[in-house]
């Protein structure tokens, strides 16, 4: 409940930012202004995740390291708000709605059944995916699945409160940095 409120002030109090993204989007590329995609949640369960939408309405729906030549769908904002990571705002309406947390393990692709594989074994799917997370923090987009899910494993014993608030202000910083983004 703590997290649905956090997000819902949140999402308040970033509104403005919310407003010039979506308008940004709209007039280079008009609706929708969210990209949606289904996404595993807590006991391999699956969800819509929202983010606003970085690619062209004619971008094939797959990972982004996974098409040709990426750089040729990318919305003229779509390198900045992946960067800054302001694409990943819309993952506010995610934990209002009560589908993810703040910091827990990034969710998979659908279609990420090696990475789902290994969460399992680990149980790693028994947590609530989040915005950011243990592995998010070291590593992100240039670690393996196996060095994420151990990072993730990690995470699933050390969890706190605490433990929590230190990797939100990691990710911040990261953040800010640009640390760790690849895509």
């Amino acid at each position: 409940m703590l997290n649905r409120l956090i997000a819902l002030i949140t999402i308040t109090i970033l509104s403005p930012i919310f407003l010039i993204v979506a308008l940004i989007i709209f007039f280079e590329d008009g609706f929708p202004i969210f990209f949606t995609q289904k996404r595993v949640g807590v006991g391999y369960s699956f969800f819509q995740i929202y983010k606003f939408r970085s690619m062209k309405k004619n971008t094939p729906n797959v990972a982004t390291h996974l098409l040709t030549n990426p750089e040729q769908y990318l919305l003229n904002i779509g390198k900045f708000i992946r960067k800054t990571s302001l694409d990943e705002l819309p993952n506010l309406i995610n934990i209002v709605k009560g589908d993810m947390v703040f910091v827990g393990p990034r969710p998979a692709l659908y279609n990420q059944d090696d990475l789902m594989a290994l969460r399992v074994a680990a149980g790693v799917d028994k947590l609530k995916p989040g915005i950011t997370g243990w592995a998010q923090i070291n590593g992100r987009d240039e670690i393996s699945i196996e060095a994420k899910v151990a990072l993730e494993k990690e995470y699933l014993y050390k969890k706190s409160l605490f433990f929590d608030f230190q990797i939100v202000i990691k990710t911040l910083t990261n953040v800010l940095f640009g640390k760790g983004v690849t895509h």
